[in-house]
């Protein structure tokens, strides 16, 4: 019943800017917590960015200052606001929540970062 879709991923230079979606049914995001990961090669994947249901966010160091998660309550998606584009954020970017202890994952979405 529960179905996160990311898109919004692509090729963009260094320093240039994406924002990415997670569309979720399901569940509603205004009373989940969620998630924004990432996984690059040949590493593990990261917790990026958390918007709790009061709208509370958190950020891993490194995107500090340069990422934002964000909310449409009435659209029920997500969003991951990404500036200044690091070559270090390409990744396939996942949307998560979890209910009752478990995690729902969306497809991922592919993002580039290069010259």
């Amino acid at each position: 019943q529960v179905q996160l879709v990311e898109s919004g991923g692509g090729l963009v230079q260094p320093g240039g800017s994406l924002r990415l979606s997670c569309a979720a049914s399901g569940i509603a995001v205004s009373i989940y917590a969620m998630r924004w990961y990432r996984q690059a090669p040949g590493k593990q994947r990261e917790l990026v960015a958390i918007i709790n249901s009061g709208g509370i966010t958190d950020y891993v160091t490194s995107v500090k200052g340069r990422f934002t998660i964000s909310r449409d309550i009435a659209k029920n998606t997500v969003y991951l606001q990404m500036n200044s584009l690091k070559p270090e954020d390409a990744a396939v970017y996942y949307c998560n929540t979890r209910q009752i202890n478990r995690d729902y994952w969306g497809q991922g979405t592919q993002v580039t970062v290069s010259s």
